[in-house]
């Protein structure tokens, strides 16, 4: 990892700008970046509009990065673009994300986008994705997490997420209080929530929850499958750029309705019970998985968990523990930043806890338990990992550093 801008903009020019055939959104924040996106993805798809949606990381198969009109793009026709950019990714010493993003905006541009929601993949100023210019720009929270890059306060973080936005250009926000004044500071178009929008939500229980949006110019109602109640906030920030961007209010409703975000807070059926899956990696998104699991009335249950050895675990499990009824400790096996379980074990001091190697072998002992809803959480890692096996797919089978 080494921020900036210099290689990926170098990358960018040596295969011809790709990036400026098509309308660019960024979609930045700590959390919930990547429903919001596919989230608004899906709208702009349903007003007729040929999209394109760059996510990060993926789960499963590394071409889950790349969608245009809700469709995954064939692993050739990737690997083809791949290694046309070989050889000026080598030249300008490219870092892995931003070979990803250079990809992206090639394989977009060859699939006649016209508008690409693209995920920041960290912080914002220094990231791969503010080499693209955007007409539109989203920053859906602020909260601590790679603190060794982005900085240790909220404030500093803020900063850093700020740069994805451009004066004079509009932008949406869950972004509140002491933190909003370092986004305006941008010269941008800011329509936060509580103050420029103004969302009412209510649970549809385990079916997600109906959206009342109120903006300058005017509202809008739709439904949501996403769960929790920061499902439905990701929802309507995606509504509010969705209708910046000239989409209407039928299209709206129509993509909220369909889109989807697998591995967040994502229910599976399983040996004749159901697995909620979440990649709460943390602390602000385990207190989000918790809150959800509050508003669904699901009692104590069992947890799988995994999470990475550079994530603050004392924060996340402070928030699971009270939700778990005993808890199997695991990694992803394909991940080496992943946290030895035993290393985890500590943390969950009061509940029955097993430790286990693999996925495979978690999922082995979760199945002895026989209980109805379980819950798997933790590094996006592990859920990639985790899901291929509820679905009987195969999994990648490479080591992943991103």
């Amino acid at each position: 990892m080494h921020p900036g801008l210099t290689r990926v903009r170098a990358l960018l020019s040596r295969v011809g700008n790709p990036q400026r055939a098509f309308g660019v959104v960024l979609v930045g924040g700590t959390n919930g970046k990547g429903s919001t996106a596919a989230v608004l993805a899906a709208m702009l798809q349903a007003d007729g509009r040929r999209t394109a949606l760059f996510t990060s990381p993926h789960l499963t198969r590394f071409n889950e990065r790349f969608r245009v009109n809700g469709q995954e793009l064939p692993e050739s026709e990737v690997a083809a673009a791949l290694a046309r950019l070989r050889p000026h990714a080598e030249a300008t010493d490219a870092t892995f994300f931003e070979i990803v993003t250079a990809l992206g905006a090639l394989l977009f541009a060859e699939a006649g986008a016209e508008v690409a929601v693209m995920e920041v993949g960290l912080g914002g100023r220094l990231d791969s994705t503010n080499a693209l210019d955007p007409v539109l720009s989203v920053i859906t929270n602020v909260g601590l997490d790679h603190t060794a890059v982005l900085g240790d306060t909220v404030e500093a973080i803020a900063t850093e997420k700020a740069g994805i936005l451009r004066s004079g250009l509009p932008a949406v926000t869950g972004v509140v209080g002491g933190l909003l004044p370092i986004l305006r500071a941008t010269g941008a178009g800011v329509w936060a929530l509580g103050e420029e929008l103004h969302p009412q939500t209510r649970s549809l229980g385990w079916r997600g929850a109906e959206v009342d949006l109120e903006l300058p110019a005017g509202s809008v109602a739709f439904q949501t499958p996403l769960l929790g109640t920061h499902g439905a906030r990701n929802a309507a920030l995606a509504a509010a750029a969705a209708l910046r961007l000239g989409v209407s209010p039928a299209a709206v409703q129509q993509g909220a309705a369909a889109a989807t975000w697998p591995g967040r807070l994502e229910v599976l059926p399983w040996r004749g019970g159901r697995i909620l899956l979440d990649g709460a990696h943390n602390p602000d998104g385990a207190r989000a998985l918790a809150a959800a699991l509050v508003d669904l009335q699901v009692r104590p249950l069992p947890l799988i968990f995994g999470v990475a050895e550079d994530k603050a675990v004392a924060e996340v499990v402070r928030a699971l523990r009270p939700h778990a009824s005993r808890v199997i400790l695991t990694r992803a096996v394909l991940s080496p930043r992943a946290a030895h379980p035993d290393t985890l074990a500590p943390h969950f001091a009061e509940v029955p806890v097993t430790l286990t190697d693999s996925p495979q072998e978690a999922l082995a002992v979760l199945e002895a338990y026989s209980a109805p809803l379980a819950l798997v959480c933790g590094s996006l890692y592990l859920i990639g990992e985790v899901r291929p096996l509820l679905l009987g797919h195969s999994g990648e089978g490479r080591e992943r550093w991103q």
